[in-house]
């Protein structure tokens, strides 16, 4: 079973072991990226500052999917960076931690799924019978359930709380405003349950996986390449 109140520093601890054999690793990097930003919005969540949560509790996932474009010479774009990313995390999840979080926060789940002001096609014509067929997901999600099509539910929740992401980073939501607060709330909960278990699938069966190409990485005196170096046993696949 997932423990779903792992800190930061409980993250960074059982990553040690790995921290050390793969120190420099893209992998590292990512890991290490990651676990900033999660720290920060710890701290804003005591400061019951929602928006910023959300805010960084998002820079901390891209951290972890986000690759570079080699054939563009740019970032991937985001939906087919975190589609990918979470396909193989399902596939290595030897231990369900992501099942585990979908299964536990069943209710919290359906409440973000089913949220029309959180779909993109219901913002391309907001009416009435659009509403509806938004709410309607909820069925939809309920069926995906019985069939644990996990990767469905997690590229649709993820969807959810990118829109809202979106909203907030162009400027289209008031910092602070009351009109999406529900959704904040259920949105960063939803990812203090999910980043843990995410974390965790990569320090218990993803650390010796090559993860794409770094984006940004440090830069030495030598310069970098973006292809994935080998560090210690890691063997790229």
């Amino acid at each position: 079973m997932l423990q779903t109140a792992l800190t930061v520093r409980d993250l960074r601890r059982r990553w040690k072991p790995h921290k050390e054999r793969l120190a420099g690793h893209p992998t590292a990097i990512r890991f290490h990226r990651a676990c900033s930003w999660l720290d920060r919005a710890e701290q804003l969540e005591h400061a019951a500052d929602s928006d910023s949560v959300l805010i960084n509790q998002w820079i901390a996932l891209n951290a972890l999917y986000g690759q570079w474009n080699q054939a563009r010479n740019e970032p991937e774009e985001d939906r087919n960076g975190w589609r990918g990313f979470f396909d193989r995390l399902l596939r290595l999840d030897q231990s369900g931690h992501l099942a585990d979080v979908l299964t536990e926060h069943r209710p919290l789940v359906l409440s973000l799924l089913e949220d029309e002001y959180l779909m993109s096609f219901f913002w391309k014509e907001p009416t009435e019978q659009t509403k509806r067929s938004a709410r309607n997901q909820k069925k939809k999600a309920q069926g995906w359930y019985f069939e644990r099509s996990w990767t469905i539910l997690l590229d649709r929740l993820i969807e959810r709380i990118y829109l809202l992401r979106c909203q907030l980073i162009h400027g289209a939501a008031t910092c602070g405003g009351k009109l999406n607060r529900t959704a904040l709330r259920r949105s960063t909960r939803m990812l203090w349950h999910l980043m843990p278990a995410v974390l965790l699938v990569i320090i218990d069966h993803g650390s010796d996986e090559d993860w794409g190409p770094l984006c940004y990485p440090p830069m030495e005196s030598g310069g970098w390449s973006h292809r994935t170096p080998t560090v210690g046993p890691l063997q790229p696949r």
